[in-house]
């Protein structure tokens, strides 16, 4: 339940819309009380203007009237200028950047909070509009001074908060301020993930080298549903697996993709004999376990913002945007992740019943996948630039610095792997010198730190 009211959250969070329709509501409700209140204050204002009397509007219905369409016209045109602007910076980050940064951009509060503030000055002028009346017949004129007061300072603030929003939407287009905005998102994830290892509930882990055995009998773990692993819910595979006398090993870890009915997993009996519906009893698992969506979610989902940082970098070494420089300077948030993800315990996270029997076992995103997942395509694509090639090495170099002693190996294949890439290209006796130096570096790191094996500079 807790990881599907994270999914839910993130889900609110990443849309445009949740914050301005809140704001309209609220908007509606003070249209109707304001209005009521300046019905008990019979008229506030009619008096001998001085003081705080001064500030409120003085004017008759009519005046009224101008003020509160003026305000509400005004202020749909905004609101429309202000949508096109934020579409026109959507299309620019999907196709300059990344898909994948358009949540960043309609998850910025400052975007949803600018139009919740027109929509809801719109929506109140509107709503205050209507209780203005003129003097007709046996009806007597009624102005609501403090609601077109009201409605005039939002007015004013929606000024204010354009200037405000053009500003702001200048600097998030910058490469640097939406490479900066990914790597906090997925530091605030790490930083979720480090706190609950550390934490008195923490999780139990187990090396791989120590996972059970899948016996013959097992049954196939399928999935629920195509798309990517959003969340899975350790508690209700858990209780589950403790009331039939099962284990169940979730092999896919979250942000896997996954297609409907392939294997994800395996069940078994923790004793025979094994139930009779135990394929029926595994579908079931993994429906009520395991959530798909689809598209990831940063809610512990460790690979994601590197999936992101990634497609920055990759997109800018594109023949079509030829932008190096983004790619170095997205190569050291890159850097940055994998060196915090060298800290993490990315052992397969198991659970016990209170008998002390294991019951489930969930497979994490491996050191070697993530940095995998991370250099390859950067290493294909960037061949051809001495400093692309020169800033993976000194990548290589820093996460040589941080990683742990098991670790090291999945460094010391990067470093050959991406020195044969260096090999192949045509690169001029200096440049390949550098760039040597440096790949000999990492291997000299990499020796000091946790003695010979086989040196960094084999291939």
């Amino acid at each position: 339940m807790t990881h599907r009211l994270a999914t839910i959250g993130d889900a609110a969070r990443s849309r445009l819309w949740p914050l301005p329709v809140l704001a309209i509501a609220l908007a509606l409700i003070l249209g109707v009380l304001l209005p009521a209140v300046d019905t008990r204050l019979d008229g506030p204002g009619t008096g001998d203007p001085g003081g705080l009397q001064s500030l409120i509007f003085g004017g008759d219905a009519d005046a009224a009237r101008t003020v509160l369409s003026a305000v509400a016209g005004s202020l749909i045109t905004v609101t429309s200028l202000t949508f096109s602007l934020t579409v026109v910076t959507l299309q620019l980050a999907s196709s300059q950047f990344s898909p994948r940064l358009l949540r960043t951009f309609t998850g910025d509060l400052f975007v949803q909070g600018t139009l919740g503030v027109f929509l809801s000055t719109f929506t109140y002028s509107l709503v205050v509009l209507r209780r203005v009346r003129t003097s007709h017949g046996a009806s007597s004129e009624f102005v609501p001074r403090l609601s077109v007061s009201f409605s005039f300072l939002l007015g004013v603030a929606s000024v204010v908060m354009l200037v405000l929003f053009l500003a702001h939407l200048t600097g998030q287009i910058r490469p640097e301020t939406m490479l900066r905005d990914v790597h906090s998102d997925a530091r605030s994830v790490l930083e979720g993930i480090r706190s609950r290892q550390a934490g008195a509930q923490a999780p139990r882990r187990i090396p791989v080298e120590r996972l059970p055995q899948v016996p013959p009998e097992a049954r196939r773990l399928l999935a629920p549903q195509s798309g990517f692993i959003t969340s899975i819910d350790t508690s209700v595979l858990l209780r589950r697996c403790t009331e039939v006398g099962l284990v169940c090993l979730v092999e896919r870890p979250i942000g896997r993709s996954v297609v409907e009915g392939t294997p994800i997993g395996w069940v078994w009996a923790s004793s025979a004999p094994a139930p009779s519906d135990l394929e029926a009893i595994a579908t079931a698992l993994a429906s009520d376990g395991v959530q798909t969506g689809y598209e990831r979610t940063a809610v512990d989902d460790i690979g994601y913002g590197l999936r992101q940082l990634t497609d920055v970098a990759a997109k800018a070494l594109s023949p079509g945007i030829n932008d190096p420089t983004t790619a170095v300077h997205a190569l050291g948030h890159i850097s940055a992740l994998l060196c915090e993800l060298s800290s993490l315990d990315l052992d397969p996270v198991v659970a016990h019943d209170d008998d002390g029997i294991l019951r489930t076992v969930l497979l994490q995103e491996s050191f070697a996948r993530l940095v995998d997942e991370a250099l390859t395509q950067l290493r294909r694509y960037g061949a051809g630039d001495p400093q692309v090639m020169s800033r993976l090495a000194q990548l290589l170099d820093e996460i040589a610095y941080r990683c742990a002693p098991g670790q090291r190996e999945v460094v010391r294949g990067q470093v050959g792997r991406l020195r044969a890439t260096v090999a192949a290209q045509d690169f001029d006796d200096t440049e390949r010198a550098q760039l040597e130096l440096a790949l000999a570096g990492v291997g000299h790191i990499l020796d000091a730190r946790g003695g010979a094996n086989g040196g960094g500079l084999t291939t």
